[in-house]
């Protein structure tokens, strides 16, 4: 299989007036997993259109596969694989004829088609409806042949955009392992999605767009952490334990102002939370001095910033 580089540098996309795509810059290496993630008309779309060919370039310039996508935007279409939310299968066919069809559009030959169709017949567990028309297919089932009519002809990029989107949570899942196998098959992934969640299990790193504009981008863990260093810790007790309050005021690395003041009628304490930027030293010793102090800790809780909450704030400031 050909290497799947994806590579792009200031890649501008005008409509009239309107710009869609506002100097986007991304690198996408073999075996990596690259969320899209912003609101409707951020430009999501309109970049993967950019980068399969399907759409020309106003500026900037970008290669996939090794294949510049100005010059030879054939080449690009040849080496790409394409899911979208909506299928838009030919649901009258049985799958292996569908996918026979879209391999011959691939120009692979007769057997290598056969070959590969039963390939993925296995590989997505489609084998039983081998002779069923895809009419009724449920959604799930659905999504399952537009990642194997992606895969026909073995691409080395491929864009998903919202592969998931209006699965029930057991075909969700189905499909974000899958995705995850492609992945792990050396494949350059672009996913564009609208659930945080699925970004941050699937992809290495995420790009948050506003506007056409990439307003973030960085690992979902360095994002978090770039966010706000602080981790805050909620511990509960068994017990009313009234002491904790003082506990965490004479220990260092816990900024006074992050705890909690004490409020009429809250002497007995079932739980307590606090910040701190290095919970790795600062929750022994917390722990530690609670319990010799005689609490009955029932559970420790951390929590850092999320990724929605790294992306409500870049949706909301200004593209930069």
């Amino acid at each position: 299989m050909i290497a799947g580089m994806i590579e792009a540098e200031g890649l501008v996309r005008r409509f009239g007036n309107f710009v869609a795509v506002d100097d986007v810059s991304l690198r996408v290496p073999d075996g990596t997993i690259l969320a899209l993630l912003g609101p409707n008309g951020a430009g999501k779309t309109t970049i993967v259109r950019l980068l399969t060919g399907v759409l020309g370039l106003t500026a900037g310039r970008a290669t996939v596969a090794g294949h510049d996508i100005r010059s030879n935007p054939a080449a690009v279409r040849a080496h790409v694989g394409l899911v979208t939310d909506v299928p838009g299968l030919h649901e009258q066919m049985t799958v292996p004829a569908y996918l026979d069809f879209f391999g011959s559009v691939y120009g692979m030959a007769r057997d290598a088609r056969a070959r590969r169709i039963d390939e993925l017949l296995a590989f997505f567990e489609l084998e039983t409806h081998r002779k069923d028309r895809m009419v009724g297919f449920s959604k799930g089932m659905k999504q399952k042949v537009a990642l194997a009519r992606a895969l026909i002809h073995e691409p080395a990029a491929l864009f998903l955009d919202e592969p998931t989107s209006g699965l029930d949570p057991l075909g969700a899942r189905s499909v974000r392992e899958l995705i995850l196998t492609l992945k792990h098959s050396s494949r350059s992934i672009i996913l564009c999605t609208h659930d945080l969640d699925e970004a941050e299990r699937l992809s290495d790193e995420v790009a948050i767009l506003r506007r056409g504009k990439i307003a973030a981008v960085g690992e979902p863990g360095t994002l978090r952490a770039a966010g706000s260093p602080e981790t805050t810790v909620q511990i509960s007790f068994a017990t009313p334990f009234p002491a904790a309050r003082a506990i965490l005021q004479a220990t260092p690395g816990i900024e006074p102002s992050a705890i909690p003041a004490a409020q009429p009628g809250t002497e007995s304490l079932t739980s307590i939370e606090y910040q701190t930027r290095d919970p790795s030293d600062v929750n022994p010793q917390v722990i530690a001095q609670l319990a010799a102090a005689g609490a009955r800790i029932v559970s420790v809780t951390c929590a850092v910033r999320s990724l929605e909450d790294v992306y409500a704030a870049a949706v909301a400031a200004p593209a930069g």
